[in-house]
């Protein structure tokens, strides 16, 4: 009988601040960062799940102890059992009472029972020799709703709402991974938009985008208006008309700055306004939504949990929802965060970018596609140029589209001389 016999965690840092990718106006020098896990075993098959959360540097040390809390969790546990029944052991990760007092179910604690659950989708996957989007598209509707905890969100989503979306959803699914797998998954990119490139890098970078074949650029704003219109001006030149340009604040902004700030920029023809305020806000994202309608207002990235989500999508406070791979607790909260959207109607554009987000966000996108929302209209995932090199299944994204990954996994695996060059000292 195979265990799992060993939490490994790694706090890795990469030195993106020394070139200023990943600026925006919170985060001015942020260096790429990711608090690493790999799930041993003693099956002999050579496998090992790998997953990991998201920082920007002095986090790791935080986010590589709580990693190290899990251990008692999952050492020693029976592997196939494990496998075999991964909405359960969500469910006993989130729900230790200890644990997620420090929460409830968000923060630091809830980040690290994600890495740990990517991992062990990670492993299932490689065992199985499905990359993780096909995989999960495999499952039943009764297998995915099984994953899923409905606490607190059957006044928005109920089991059996849940089950008609997937029972509907199941009417073609092959013809739509074959689409998949031969035409890609629309793609966006910030690379040409952080807030610390000066404008003849924007300039090029804007006229590489579109030489790539990207319709949409995002661009980060907030730090100073004039600025912002002064960049927005140039990147508008350089792209042309047909390009759309989405805007970034970070959770710059209060309410009456928002609405201020984007009318300001209005002009431009902006795709979307992105986190013009605080994460958790759900009423002030309400108000600017209605104020600066018909601009979409975009946010989830920093969204704590499914709840969070639910009540955006109730207040009508966003209307391009931004999951992300690492900020919830895995590949499960996440799978219950695309059946509320797709219950509300509300497309769904991850955020990715960072150490890995790309890699491990296209599986929940494309599985959505597939198995859940059936849907390309306007959705895109968010690509960025920076640190792909340093995993072991990298996205394959060209002409503007994500193809899909064939390889086993959930393509969360690090090359191990990039964990070992750049582990934190």
């Amino acid at each position: 009988m195979a265990r799992i016999v060993a939490l490994q965690t790694h706090d890795v840092r990469f030195p993106t601040s020394r070139t200023l990718d990943g600026s925006d106006a919170m985060n001015p020098d942020p260096d790429y960062s990711a608090a690493y896990l790999r799930v041993l075993t003693d099956a002999g098959d050579g496998f090992e799940g790998h997953g990991f959360v998201f920082t920007i540097g002095r986090g790791n040390d935080v986010q590589v102890a709580a990693l190290r809390a899990l251990e008692g969790h999952l050492v020693g546990r029976d592997l196939d059992a494990t496998l075999g029944d991964l909405g359960d052991v969500w469910r006993e990760l989130v729900h230790d009472s200890q644990l997620r007092w420090l929460g409830p179910e968000k923060g630091i604690m809830h980040m690290a029972i994600g890495a740990a659950v990517t991992a062990l989708w990670d492993l299932r996957a490689k065992r199985e020799g499905k990359p993780l989007w096909q995989l999960l598209s495999s499952l039943s509707p009764e297998e995915i709703v099984n994953l899923v905890d409905f606490r607190y969100l059957t006044d928005a989503l109920t089991r059996d709402e849940a089950l008609t979306i997937l029972r509907d959803a199941r009417a073609g699914r092959a013809e739509r991974e074959a689409r998949l797998l031969s035409e890609g998954y629309p793609a966006y990119t910030t690379t040409p938009g952080w807030l610390g490139y000066d404008d003849e890098k924007l300039a090029r970078l804007c006229r590489e985008a579109v030489a790539d074949g990207f319709s949409q650029i995002k661009l980060k704003v907030g730090a100073d208006l004039d600025d912002d219109i002064r960049r927005l001006r140039l990147a508008r030149e350089v792209c042309g008309p047909d390009i759309r340009i989405a805007v970034d604040a970070n959770q710059r902004w209060d309410v009456a700055d928002a609405i201020r700030w984007v009318r300001a920029l209005q002009g431009f023809d902006l795709a979307w306004v992105e986190e013009p305020t605080s994460p958790d806000d759900v009423l002030a994202h309400a108000a600017i939504a209605e104020a600066v309608a018909p601009i979409p207002v975009a946010t989830g990235e920093h969204a704590a949990n499914r709840v969070l989500f639910k009540q955006f999508l109730q207040a009508k406070a966003l209307s391009v929802l931004q999951l992300d791979a690492t900020r919830v607790a895995g590949i499960n909260e996440n799978i219950a965060i695309l059946l509320l959207a797709a219950k509300f109607g509300v497309r769904v554009c991850p955020h990715a970018g960072g150490v890995g987000l790309c890699e491990a966000v296209q599986h929940l996108a494309m599985f959505d596609y597939v198995a859940v929302s059936g849907s390309l209209e306007n959705r895109m995932i968010e690509y960025v140029d920076h640190l792909h090199e340093h995993f072991v299944t990298p996205v394959d994204v060209h002409n503007g589209r994500y193809y899909a990954p064939k390889a086993p996994g959930a393509g969360t695996q690090m090359h191990e001389t990039s964990i070992v060059e750049y582990t934190h000292a």
